[in-house]
């Protein structure tokens, strides 16, 4: 098995087919939207591939260490940011076309006027464990 993270940008992919933004849906459409989202979760958690899902908030901060003693450095939130991420999924499956063939479904969530988004979403694999080398 092999683990994905599913991300969901709002700003900074390309461009989806049905484009019109969250902001501008009906309560309905959204109602439907996050309804999609649950059921695909729910499947995946009945076949064993749903690891984790969350919703992330518009607004954020960027924090840096800034030294020995001195408070932690923010800049932000960065709501304006060309990429926002709306949310993510972590999956774990048995290889990159089911990886690839999950993502496909989840682009299909519905949007505006309840057709398909057509979504992209960014699919990156979690890095495995180095070989361990035993003498």
């Amino acid at each position: 098995m092999a683990k994905y993270l599913l991300l969901k940008h709002y700003r900074g992919a390309p461009e989806p087919i049905n484009c019109a933004p969250m902001d501008q849906w009906t309560p309905e459409e959204v109602t439907a939207h996050i309804k999609f989202m649950q059921d695909f979760a729910a499947r995946l958690e009945r076949t064993g591939e749903f690891v984790d899902a969350q919703g992330l908030a518009p607004e954020g901060t960027w924090v840096r260490y800034d030294g020995e003693g001195r408070p932690p450095v923010t800049d932000g939130p960065f709501a304006e940011t060309k990429d926002l991420i709306a949310g993510w999924m972590v999956i774990d499956v048995d290889s990159y076309e089911r990886a690839v063939e999950l993502a496909g479904e989840l682009s299909a969530a519905p949007g505006a006027g309840g057709r398909p988004i057509h979504e992209w979403l960014e699919l990156r694999p979690f890095l495995g464990m180095p070989a361990t080398i035993t003498e």
